[in-house]
């Protein structure tokens, strides 16, 4: 399975905000962002203005890092987003957020979309009682995500019992019982990510 394996830190800097790919490291002191506000590599401090074409670009990357998602399937995501009904931006950002990985990120059992990816390829969820170890698995209306039965005795998931999360309006959940439930199809409210999808509409359109 293909990923992206280098330091996440020189992503967030080549974007130049908080795409927030190493969980509580993104919220200390030790944020690469707040140490060096500008590109990496030898021409990172040097500043030139983006042409329209680099501007949509920057926006598409930002949103596949943010997913932790690479060209070809983010653009097999767009081609399906544009084919449905509705708002193609829109509905692209909803077929990303319906992720299983993304779900168990935003129902707070992981610290970032990465580790969530992780303990999904390693079988530690499972979605409406069956073991589901695919991060790409879409999840629907209805669909109760949990930790496998097997895997709430480590320290990872004891330790999740006892803490308080704020998930989106389409999601509930339940710490004690370590599951949570999908109640709704998200709407473009409850994306909280910095992205302007119309950039990347543009950027596939031409």
């Amino acid at each position: 399975m293909a990923r992206y394996t280098g330091p996440v830190c020189r992503l967030c800097r080549r974007e130049g905000i908080k795409l927030f790919l190493k969980g509580d490291r993104c919220y200390s002191d030790k944020c690469s962002v707040q140490k060096r506000t500008y590109a990496p590599g030898q021409h990172g401090q040097s500043r030139k203005k983006l042409s329209n074409y680099g501007v949509q670009l920057r926006e598409k990357q930002k949103a596949r890092r943010i997913y932790g998602i690479l060209e070809t399937q983010f653009r097999e995501y767009y081609e399906k987003a544009d084919r449905k009904k509705g708002i193609t931006g829109e509905n692209l950002l909803k077929l990303l957020e319906t992720r299983l990985d993304n779900v168990v990120f935003r129902l707070g059992f992981a610290s970032s979309r990465t580790e969530a990816r992780q303990l999904v390829n390693h079988g530690h969820f499972t979605v409406n009682g069956k073991k589901v170890n695919i991060p790409s698995y879409k999840i629907s209306v209805g669909d109760v995500i949990a930790v496998k039965e097997s895997s709430r005795s480590s320290e990872k998931f004891k330790a999740l019992a006892e803490v308080a999360v704020t998930t989106p309006q389409w999601l509930s959940v339940e710490m004690d019982k370590l599951e949570g439930k999908v109640i709704a199809d998200p709407k473009r409210e409850d994306i909280d990510i910095p992205v302007q999808e119309t950039l990347i509409v543009e950027l596939y359109s031409k």
